[in-house]
């Protein structure tokens, strides 16, 4: 299930990026721009998302007594990086036609691609919410965060091409601002959640009072203390687990 979640995501990114790269050419858009960017990184989180599922679910072997887990861990901090450098890029486009405004062509092309991505992208995310309830992969969490905010910045966009029909040019790249930053936002969330597991951070105060309840119900047990947590793999209380640090 979680291969084909990164078989899924690739594929519909790959697909979108060449869309959009004939939509962008066409019209010359900065918020279409914008959207060709995201889908970029999509691809490229998506490839390390392929090969970290898979590392992630090797057994333990001599030198990773633990299992490889946490290779969705550092999956995820990659796809953090990828995205903030995608917004620093948006950035910089969205000024330079500020500064610089040139009109836009082919308006209906870049309203069909756009109606399409969203279209896609909608169909995948459904998919890799039914898979994170199934296993609870934090990389494919991240990469459905990732998707999420390729579903803003392609509705933003779709925004700021009818804005342009409609005369209003000055909101293409300022749509463009707007969608990096949101971009910006996603990397900090998604690397701050990629850091707390790969730093051991300690489960949420829920999770441990069952974990404590689970050990009180055991014949024999009279308490429970110094209880450490920690999460390895998969995500604690999800169907098919995961794995508790005592």
């Amino acid at each position: 299930l979680l291969r084909l979640a990164t078989y899924a995501s690739v594929g519909t990114a790959t697909l979108l990026i060449a869309a959009k790269l004939v939509a962008w050419l066409m019209t010359g858009s900065v918020s279409v721009l914008a959207s060709l960017v995201d889908s970029t990184m999509d691809v490229g989180a998506s490839l390390v998302n392929l090969f970290a599922v898979h590392w992630s679910l090797m057994p333990p072997d001599r030198d990773h007594r633990f299992g490889h887990g946490k290779a969705q861990a550092l999956a995820a901090l990659g796809q953090a990086t990828f995205i903030a450098g995608s917004a620093g890029f948006l950035a910089l486009q969205a000024m330079d036609r500020l500064l610089s405004p040139r009109p836009l062509e082919d308006l209906g092309v870049g309203f069909g691609v756009i109606a399409l991505a969203i279209a896609a992208t909608l169909a995948l995310l459904a998919f890799q919410r039914h898979v994170i309830r199934r296993t609870g992969s934090p990389a494919i969490r991240a990469d459905a965060l990732h998707y999420a905010t390729d579903l803003a910045t392609n509705v933003a966009t779709l925004a700021a091409l009818a804005l342009t029909a409609s005369g209003w040019p000055i909101f293409d790249p300022l749509f463009g601002l707007g969608i990096g930053a949101y971009v910006l936002y996603s990397a900090i969330q998604i690397g701050r959640e990629a850091v707390a597991l790969l730093m051991d951070k300690e489960l949420p105060d829920e999770q441990r009072q069952e974990i404590a309840r689970l050990a009180l119900d055991v014949p024999g047990v009279l308490g429970v203390h110094g209880l450490r947590t920690r999460q390895s793999g998969q995500c604690p209380g999800q169907r098919e687990g995961g794995q508790f640090e005592p």
